[in-house]
């Protein structure tokens, strides 16, 4: 009996009405604004706050003791991150960086921790947040281990142009991402991201219209079609 095939599917959005809960953390927070390429934190960097974006979308990466660099997630609007400060993590174990102009709360460890004592409904999202992540993951696992490299970078693209999104638009610009981090994030070699690149603009599944544009509906069927 054939086995079955990981899917793509929506991740669960964060409620917006977060950002209302943490606009009551009155000290230890600040507002950052950050530019394209601009880095928020850097593996090895001290651990002492979390991160909340309000708007934008941030790149997360690792470096290995040989130099090699590997992106691990893409986190959008209403995403923590950094969230390890939380449970004693001293270091950053991995770097943070804008891909697009990005406004993030920046919360001291013990503001956060104090904000989630005193207010059961930003714990409660909070939680909701960890449990999504988690989730995303599980399905990333299966995503490698289960689907050949065309459909995983297929989900890439979706997951890249649903990101913060409620309402998915038919035709969704996405961050630019090179044809080597796009490889890193599907676990596969460049070439073969350049030569499924190629083959989605033929069958108008993705266009380069000022910038990457995914054409969601259509490629949703590819990923889903078995």
């Amino acid at each position: 009996m054939p086995r079955k095939r990981h899917v793509a599917r929506p991740s669960t959005a964060i409620p917006a009405d977060v950002t209302g809960l943490l606009e009551e953390i009155s000290e230890g927070k600040t507002t950052l604004n950050l530019d394209r390429d601009d880095t928020l934190f850097s593996q090895g960097d001290r651990a002492d706050a979390i991160f909340f974006i309000e708007a934008g979308k941030v790149r997360i990466s690792v470096v290995s003791a040989a130099g090699k660099e590997a992106i691990i997630a893409i986190q959008g609007p209403l995403s923590f991150i950094g969230e390890g400060a939380l449970v004693g993590q001293s270091q950053r174990v991995s770097t943070a960086t804008a891909l697009e102009p990005s406004t993030i709360f920046r919360i001291e460890r013990r503001a956060m921790t104090r904000a989630l004592h005193e207010q059961p409904g930003l714990s409660e999202k909070f939680v909701a947040a960890l449990l999504t992540r988690n989730i995303d993951l599980e399905a990333d696992l299966c995503d490698q281990f289960f689907n050949h490299s065309e459909k995983r970078l297929a989900r890439v693209l979706l997951k890249l142009a649903r990101l913060g999104d409620h309402d998915v638009a038919m035709d969704a610009r996405i961050p630019f991402l090179s044809h080597e981090a796009l490889a890193e994030m599907v676990g596969t070699t460049r070439s073969r991201v350049t030569h499924f690149m190629n083959k989605f603009r033929v069958m108008g599944l993705i266009d380069y219209n000022g910038g990457l544009v995914v054409r969601t509906e259509l490629l949703t069927d590819l990923v889903l079609h078995d």
